[in-house]
């Protein structure tokens, strides 16, 4: 008998609106699969970027795409050659549309690939599920990219590094302050105001600078004497200044957005060559399945350590919607919500 998938679909580029649920056929896993029963979908900037066709490298394919690369669920079907996942375990999604653009979570049942399902540690909700994947991640890169760094975060990794978060009441921004907190790290937060000042404090950043303040440089380096170690960037070009002022000779700004208040960065090269900074972009999809795997597996160990936590008292207020309001939650996402907006896809799992 033939089972029904409730599915969010999109068939051309553009704003929320060209969301539209749609029921489709399930299908099965193929070798190397898996099939999810999706039970909260995760929407972060990259899922509305690729709706509108702002990142798409290709049309949307005839059939429409699944947007949302986040999510959280229990595998309901395994595919051919498939080690290491069973039919009822509970898991994590990361990067599910990925060239696979049938594959998003705003639906009932997805198929992706086995290595992009990742075991839900024991008393992790799915809802914290759905928070990984993008921002846990692309944090988890962007703190193990410096010289010398550890290919995989565990306490006491980062022992001795200073590091700069730039928005760290940004998704992105709590899990780089958490996961550095974790592995021993000192931590600075930059945000824009008192409120983000509080999320970034609840996320565990020892310090938290306002980058409107004249002295913003100051106060880093008053926490940080020697200059940062590691800057985790969200907006480079308009940062520019700042993380030129405040990082240590040989220290590394690792790079995964640039929100365009700054405009393209321009690096100012003897500046650079006086401090041998590194610059490392972050770009999740294409970072090497090896260093994919060391993040997914400190991410658990932290999420079973409490080492990442998420809700308004770890600095990520949780904003949930049903999957008919997919485009609300999309819509939300865009209009620059802060902490995390999550789609609960199946309330019966």
């Amino acid at each position: 008998m033939t089972r029904a998938n409730r599915a969010i679909v999109h068939t051309e580029f553009g704003d929320a609106s060209v969301l539209r649920e749609l029921t489709r056929e399930v299908t099965d896993p193929g070798p190397g699969e898996v099939r999810v029963r999706v039970a909260v979908s995760g929407v972060n900037p990259t899922d509305w970027k690729q709706r509108t066709g702002a990142t798409a490298t290709s049309d949307v394919p005839a059939g429409g795409a699944v947007p949302n690369q986040d999510g959280a669920g229990v595998v309901d079907a395994v595919g051919p050659g498939v080690r290491g996942l069973a039919e009822g375990d509970r898991v994590w999604l990361m990067l599910a549309a990925y060239q696979r653009p049938g594959s998003g979570t705003a639906q009932q049942y997805t198929v992706v690939p086995a290595e992009r399902a990742v075991p839900l540690p024991d008393g992790v909700g799915f809802a914290a599920g759905a928070c990984l994947g993008v921002p846990a991640l692309t944090a988890h890169r962007a703190l193990t990219v410096h010289d010398g760094a550890p290919a995989r975060l565990a306490p006491g990794a980062l022992a001795g590094v200073n590091v700069l978060v730039a928005g760290g009441a940004g998704a992105v921004g709590n899990a780089a302050i958490q996961l550095a907190v974790w592995a021993g790290a000192s931590v600075v937060a930059t945000v824009s105001g008192p409120e983000k000042a509080a999320l970034a404090r609840a996320a565990g950043a020892g310090r938290v600078v306002r980058y409107t303040d004249p002295d913003a440089a100051e106060q880093v380096r008053d926490a940080f004497p020697g200059g940062a170690d590691v800057v985790v960037e969200v907006a480079a070009a308009h940062n520019a200044e700042l993380n030129l002022a405040v990082l240590r000779p040989g220290g590394t700004i690792a790079v995964y957005a640039n929100d365009g208040r700054g405009g393209p960065l321009a690096l100012d090269v003897r500046r650079n060559m006086v401090l041998n900074a590194r610059y490392q972009f972050v770009l999740l999809y294409t970072v090497r399945p090896e260093a994919l795997a060391d993040g997914a597996a400190a991410v658990n160990d932290a999420l079973a350590g409490g080492g990442l936590r998420f809700g308004a008292d770890a600095g990520v207020p949780l904003h949930v919607y049903s999957l008919p309001e997919t485009a609300a939650a999309h819509a939300a996402v865009e209009s620059g919500a802060v902490g995390k907006v999550l789609i609960e896809v199946d309330p019966d799992i």
